[in-house]
């Protein structure tokens, strides 16, 4: 496979490094390495015992990392896997503690302005919209085969928008007359069900955001993944998750909030029984938002949420 312009410009790439607490020869793990921006920067800022590993399941973002990454060769590796299965790529590593994980759930602009992957609504390609372009699920089938009550939930609950009954049941309504295989097609349903004032320039963020977020399980089995990797840094060791949306955040939140709690007994027990034991203390109770420079420059930071917790 060539090399590919996988352009992707890390957001509060400073904040994260910063936020890592980086250790010289520490080991580290990158769970979505995308086109190796902050993986180059811990590398970068490590010495040559320093080490890395990195997961991703776009094989063209593996592609442009690991060429990104070549000067650092014999420091870093990566797997084609998803950053979920962070315990059995450890075990093949042979790393029983991390000094720091990082988690970036930005889409890249190479994802969004590479045609063929269908992410994006500002140009006609096919749905498709996987991460993996091995896995079968793709927005063709979600939007010509779930249900509609389906479809509404996703569109709802993942996009938050307020018109998604009646994006649903125009896409049931039109897939019964022919098939919607192009973001195109999608993008003249998401218009035509809402009213005129708000077909804004970025009408159609929500649902294909949505659509995205089902196809690739994003925030299936996060919270597990929250409490895995906790217990996988050692003490002091860092974890920094940055999202991109409410319900990744909220997850994120939640879990950091349990596990810095000491005691998880009820209330109306006069004293501890539980024997719970603080594993995790937030750097900062609110989460770190993009400069507004940043912002000017990348509109896509105005969204950003890092979050950063240190392991007891």
């Amino acid at each position: 496979m060539s090399v590919v312009n996988f352009q992707h410009k890390s957001i509060m790439l400073k904040e994260c490094m910063q936020g890592l607490d980086l250790k010289v020869d520490g080991i580290y793990f990158d769970g979505t390495l995308g086109g190796g921006g902050h993986s180059f920067e811990i590398l970068k800022r490590t010495s040559p015992r320093g080490r890395l590993i990195a997961t991703d399941i776009d094989e063209d973002a593996i592609v442009a990392a690991t060429a990104r990454l070549a000067e650092f060769q014999g420091r870093f590796k990566i797997y084609k896997s998803n950053y979920k299965d962070i315990a059995s790529v450890l075990e093949l590593e042979k790393v029983d503690k991390l000094d720091g994980i990082l988690l970036d759930f930005g889409i890249s602009s190479f994802q969004i302005d590479e045609m063929r992957r269908g992410f994006s609504y500002m140009k006609d390609a096919p749905l498709d919209m996987r991460m993996d372009q091995k896995q079968e699920l793709s927005a063709y089938q979600v939007v010509n085969t779930y249900e509609q009550e389906r479809l509404f939930k996703i569109i709802q609950e993942y996009g938050e928008e307020k018109y998604a009954y009646q994006i649903a049941k125009n896409i049931v309504k039109e897939r019964q007359l022919r098939k919607i295989d192009s973001t195109f097609k999608l993008c003249n349903i998401i218009e035509k069900s809402m009213p005129p004032k708000d077909r804004k320039p970025a009408f159609a963020r929500k649902t294909f955001q949505a659509i995205r977020i089902e196809v690739n399980q994003e925030l299936e089995g996060l919270e597990e993944f929250v409490y895995t990797a906790v217990q996988a840094l050692r003490s002091g060791g860092r974890i920094c998750i940055m999202t991109f949306h409410s319900l990744e955040d909220r997850i994120v939140k939640n879990v950091f909030r349990k596990l810095e709690m000491s005691c998880i007994c009820d209330k109306s027990i006069p004293i501890c029984i539980c024997g719970n034991q603080q594993k995790l203390i937030q750097i900062y109770k609110k989460p770190i938002v993009a400069s507004s420079e940043e912002c000017a420059i990348n509109a896509r930071a105005k969204s950003a949420k890092l979050r950063i917790g240190q392991r007891v």
